[in-house]
């Protein structure tokens, strides 16, 4: 399986800056391909592990139904879907911030066995997201405030 932020083609790229808190700050596309057979829906996660305070997660989306293969620019989610907490506390997508520093933003795309994550919440989302997947990909972007 493999996952796509934009047009960005390697990991460890710079995210461009609308997708960031010092423009706009919405949500960039992601797509992915050649996802395994018998998936019955996917996860998303976007977190920074170079927070100050420890993993950061930026947004977390599960039952993404299974013909879904991407995530529009800006949103919003497909129907079907849902958004959960994040550590701002919104259901939304949050951009990237960092106080200081260059930081990672890991897209992960979690392909599932399972059509909805029950009992789901922002603390287990990636255990539950793990224990239920088939298969899963990452991409790394990166940010640096100027």
């Amino acid at each position: 399986m493999k996952v796509f932020v934009n047009d960005l083609k390697e990991d460890n790229t710079l995210l461009p800056a609308e997708y960031t808190c010092d423009a706009d700050g919405i949500s960039p596309r992601i797509e992915w391909q050649d996802v395994p057979e018998g998936t019955k829906s996917y996860a998303l996660t976007i977190i920074d592990p170079d927070a100050v305070g420890g993993t950061y997660l930026h947004w977390l989306i599960c039952d993404i139904g299974p013909a879904v293969n991407s995530l529009a620019e800006g949103g919003p989610v497909p129907d079907g879907s849902r958004e959960i907490i994040n550590t701002s506390g919104q259901t939304s997508y949050v951009g990237p911030c960092p106080p200081s520093g260059r930081h990672r933003y890991i897209f992960t795309i979690y392909a599932l066995r399972v059509k909805k994550l029950d009992g789901v919440t922002t603390d287990n989302f990636i255990e539950m997201a793990e224990k239920h997947a088939i298969d899963e990909a990452a991409f790394t972007a990166l940010y640096q405030r100027s």
